[in-house]
């Protein structure tokens, strides 16, 4: 029986919190179920939709799995700034690693480069030779399979910032086109200088209003 992995990622763009990604495993014939359960890309759906449909893809999954990129990470390797060696080799680094964890007989892959081939390439190097994997763009919105990882990359993500918020504040988005975001960034460094765990300092925005401060 063919075992199908969908892979994807939440919270790529926002300065707060971390970048979930996740893999949800299917045997190819229960995947057809995903689309009149209303699977869809997570972007297209309410939080609380979110929520409910996690538990009936888990139900219905045979495993899942998650690699939480923190921002710790994500600075160092932004920071070091080597090229082809950043954001997106790190998540290709970080999905390569869920579909070890899943071992599926195909992955389906929503790349984080626009370069497809040296995305998928970057995967196929550090997993096994006999898994096969297919990156397309958009893939959350062609594919239930990746659909359904999209989902739950995506609430696993909202529970971390959930978190953060309760012991925080409201930062509101946590992205840099957010007035309350960047509103919550500034005041955080009126009186201080060092980077919380939270945050991804290698963003321009936060490096903006860092290098305003110190004037």
């Amino acid at each position: 029986m063919v075992k199908v992995a969908g892979v994807d990622e939440a919270g790529r763009g926002p300065a707060i919190g971390p970048l979930v990604v996740g893999g949800v495993l299917f045997d190819e014939e229960t995947a057809k179920a995903l689309p009149s359960m209303g699977v869809k890309d997570s972007k297209k759906l309410s939080p609380k939709r979110r929520e409910s449909l996690e538990l009936e893809i888990m139900d219905l999954a045979d495993r899942w799995a998650f690699f939480d990129l923190q921002p710790r990470t994500i600075d160092k390797v932004v920071n070091r700034g080597v090229v082809y060696r950043k954001l997106n080799y790190l998540e290709a680094m970080a999905m390569a690693k869920v579909i070890r964890d899943l071992d599926p007989h195909r992955a389906i892959v929503d790349p984080a480069d626009t370069v497809i081939d040296r995305f998928v390439g970057d995967i196929k190097r550090v997993i096994p030779p006999g898994i096969e994997v297919h990156g397309e763009s958009h893939a959350d919105d062609i594919y239930p399979v990746v659909s359904a990882a999209s989902i739950l990359a995506k609430v696993r993500r909202d529970r971390f910032v959930a978190e953060l918020r309760e012991e925080h504040g409201d930062f509101g988005s946590g992205y840099s086109s957010d007035r309350k975001t960047v509103s919550f960034l500034e005041s955080w460094f009126e009186d201080r200088d060092d980077c919380p765990p939270f945050m991804r300092c290698s963003w321009a925005t936060i490096k903006r209003i860092k290098a305003a401060q110190a004037r």
